[in-house]
């Protein structure tokens, strides 16, 4: 695999996308290549605990396993703070749907009060809200598993949030083609497909 000329957030989504498709080699590999360029081992963890939320306890776990053989650190954890992560994730979600929170946390209630309670609590603000990774670094690996899985709307509305907390359009659409190195070449072009529907309408609000 050429790894060599891919930036130390383009390596953690595409590490992020090996993981939830259990490419175990290219994983392995894609993770000498960010030790071996120093990246912080905190960033590399926060990566991929945040896929559970994608994914699944069974993939999540597997990879930080394999972490822990190759690392092997001591971690902490600081203990369950709901207040803390309710108030949290209520800012981080807004942050990323902007004036469509109050639409989203209404549709998902009215199917699923629950997942509408968990997404705002466990997700944007248990773990989304979590130090280690930035929410731009965190949204770009998002992207990454979220085209890996074909999962279209999670997919157009983290494009939206990583629009939102400027990580612009290059650095999406190369995060997306990298999926090709792990041969995962139907799912570059399913993110794109979703990438493109979302410039469309990004164009058709920002034309002057």
């Amino acid at each position: 695999m050429k790894l060599e000329n891919i930036t130390e957030l383009e390596l953690l989504a595409l590490l992020s996308a090996a993981s939830v498709l259990r490419k175990q080699k290219q994983f392995d590999l894609i993770l000498e290549r960010l030790l071996l360029n120093k990246c912080s081992v905190k960033k590399i963890y926060e990566s991929l605990l945040q896929t559970y939320l994608f994914a699944g306890f069974p993939s999540a776990l597997i990879s930080l396993k394999r972490l822990n053989e190759i690392v092997g650190k001591d971690k902490v954890y600081k203990g369950y703070d709901l207040k803390k992560y309710s108030k949290r994730g209520e800012k981080n979600c807004r942050i990323i749907y902007g004036n469509k929170y109050y639409k989203l946390i209404s549709n998902v209630k009215s199917f699923s009060p629950e997942m509408a309670e968990w997404l705002i609590v466990e997700g944007y603000g248990k773990v989304l809200g979590r130090t280690g990774l930035t929410l731009k670094e965190r949204e770009i690996c998002i992207v990454s598993i979220l085209s890996a899985l074909k999962f279209k709307d999670q997919l157009y509305s983290h494009i939206n949030g990583s629009v939102k907390v400027k990580a612009g359009f290059d650095l999406i659409t190369r995060t997306i083609n990298n999926l090709e190195i792990i041969s995962a070449k139907s799912s570059v072009k399913y993110g794109l497909n979703v990438l493109r529907e979302y410039q469309l309408k990004w164009n058709q609000k920002n034309v002057v």
